[in-house]
């Protein structure tokens, strides 16, 4: 005689494992003490900047393909910020828009408006200076006409073969200044608004040198290496060190030249041994070159902190902006509309969950208790993901991704529909309310998966294809559908089997749902425990 297995069930085990879980996320919370989530621009405020680029000229349109690089060029380093609900959007034929949660203006303003032009160059004197006030800085001197000009993008007048910029570096290495020269730098001051002068001689200053005080400023020589050759970046801690470095690492022609150089540079006395690297103009740093490096790799050093030192990697990893842009235009948006919207939306969300119970009540009376149970479960399970997901990936809840965890209530609601109709299918045909629960809920969770899979499917597909805020609603949706999917396996049917060996649920008392007239059978067709049926015919 054949034989069945049958797999035992442990409703509690499994209730108290999805309990567990819940309860090491908030302690995760706990640790990090991340007790809110972070909110989008249109919830909490942030800074909107407005960038005009520049041509040539200073005026007029710019060539329409170089602003949508730079525009692919700035989202890729705000992105790197990691705050996000970031949008950067074309306005006009010369204008780009950023708007950013959670910023400040200036830390926003220098991580997009630099077009970050990269030179290493060879440093020739260094002297103290006093850093003049704003608009105060000192004119550079005037450029011999015979002496041509390099456009903003110094690299693309370069010979980009070997053995050209080989050539090149040796006859850059030869350059001294003159004595005018040397007497023109000894005028000159720093200050916060240098004109940017390509061609030598080249005066430069720190970039921490816009306040004013003692500072230095540096006399260079020729660009030998230009960032352009900068193949990858970084920043982080050397071991047995306590300061933030920005790593840099050339491709195969940047190798050969900054061997060459540092070849060149090792043997020479101070200052002539220091090469300077200049971001937009202004000295990073002037490292001292003891031996030569032939690997291609550079390390930056200076004030940095973390922030600042993944930000300067950042926007050397993701290239030069095409253009020269003004931040003609920075806007603090404030919170306070966003306040008055995150309300609104809550009161929604409260006034669709308050009539989700009232038709549970109505409608499956007694078993509202499991609605009302997963309903606040899922809402503690989804605010707990979104709090650690905004510590660790930064996601910043906006009023889209708001409307998108509403939405899902609605989502959450058809799956109890779906399990509890199952249920009193299963107790109409006469089975008992234990085997009801069980016997529906293998018909049921198939169409559960199904339509959750197919919420899901069309969030993943809004999300790949929607930008800006829909992003955010795309997200909470999937989100909260999967957490809807978890909570139905592993919280609210074990719920259910657990409620039904209770004699309310379980002997089809009154209000418990299970009643006969209102599954709508007579009271001869209850279905009726076990136990009780055997008592009633012995």
């Amino acid at each position: 005689m054949p034989t069945t297995t049958t797999r035992r069930r442990r409703p509690a085990m499994t209730l108290v494992s999805f309990l567990v879980v819940v309860l090491i996320l908030v302690a995760i919370m706990a640790f990090s003490r991340t007790w809110t989530p972070k909110l989008g621009l249109d919830l909490s405020g942030g800074t909107t900047i407005t960038l005009t680029a520049i041509n040539a000229t200073g005026t007029g349109s710019v060539d329409q393909d170089s602003l949508q690089q730079a525009r692919t060029i700035i989202e890729q380093r705000v992105n790197s910020l990691g705050v996000g609900e970031v949008t950067v959007t074309t306005s006009g034929n010369n204008q780009i828009i950023v708007s950013a949660p959670n910023v400040q203006g200036d830390t926003l303003i220098e991580m997009v408006g630099q077009t970050a032009q990269l030179e290493f160059r060879r440093v020739y004197a260094v002297e103290q200076s006093y850093a003049v006030g704003e608009g105060q800085a000192t004119e550079l001197p005037t450029v011999p006409t015979s002496v041509e000009q390099r456009p903003s993008e110094p690299q693309s007048e370069l010979p980009l073969d070997q053995v050209g910029r080989e050539a090149l570096i040796a006859e850059q290495l030869l350059w001294k200044p003159t004595d005018q020269d040397e007497q023109d730098f000894a005028d000159f001051a720093c200050g916060d608004q240098m004109p940017m002068v390509w061609d030598q001689p080249y005066f430069a200053c720190p970039r921490d040198s816009q306040t004013s005080g003692y500072s230095v400023k540096y006399l260079l020589g020729p660009m030998m290496i230009e960032g352009s050759l900068v193949e990858d970046s970084g920043a982080g801690i050397p071991q047995n060190q306590m300061s933030w470095i920005v790593t840099l690492g050339f491709d195969s022609l940047g190798t050969v030249l900054f061997r060459e150089a540092t070849t060149a540079l090792s043997s020479a006395e101070e200052p002539l041994n220091q090469f300077a690297i200049v971001l937009d103009g202004r000295v990073i740093s002037a490292p001292t070159v003891n031996d030569t490096i032939p690997d291609g790799s550079a390390q930056i050093s200076g004030s940095f902190n973390q922030e600042s030192a993944n930000n300067l990697a950042n926007i050397l990893r993701y290239g030069a902006l095409p253009l020269n842009f003004d931040s003609s235009d920075a806007e603090t948006i404030s919170p306070t509309l966003g306040e008055d919207q995150l309300k609104a939306g809550l009161i929604a969300g409260a006034i669709g969950l308050l009539l989700v119970i009232v038709f549970c009540l109505i409608y499956y009376r007694g078993l509202t208790v499991v609605v009302v149970a997963s309903l606040l479960m899922a809402a503690g399970v989804v605010y707990t993901l979104v709090c650690l997901l905004g510590e660790s990936m930064n996601f910043a809840l906006s009023l889209p991704g708001l409307a998108g965890v509403i939405v899902a209530i609605g989502i959450t609601a058809d799956s109890f529909v779906i399990f509890f109709e199952r249920v009193r299918d299963e107790a109409r045909e006469g089975r008992s309310i234990r085997t009801a629960v069980e016997t529906g809920w293998e018909r049921a969770r198939r169409t559960i998966v199904v339509a959750d899979g197919v919420s899901i499917l069309s969030a993943v597909i809004l999300f790949i294809l929607s930008i800006g805020a829909i992003k955010g609603f795309a997200f909470t949706l999937g989100l909260t559908t999967l957490v809807d999917l978890a909570l139905i396996f592993f919280f609210t049917k074990p719920l259910m089997s657990l409620l039904v060996k209770t004699k309310f649920f379980g002997t089809g008392r009154r209000w418990s749902g299970f009643e006969a007239e209102h599954l709508g059978i007579s009271a001869a067709r209850q279905p009726r425990p076990r136990a009780l049926a055997t008592a009633k015919e012995g």
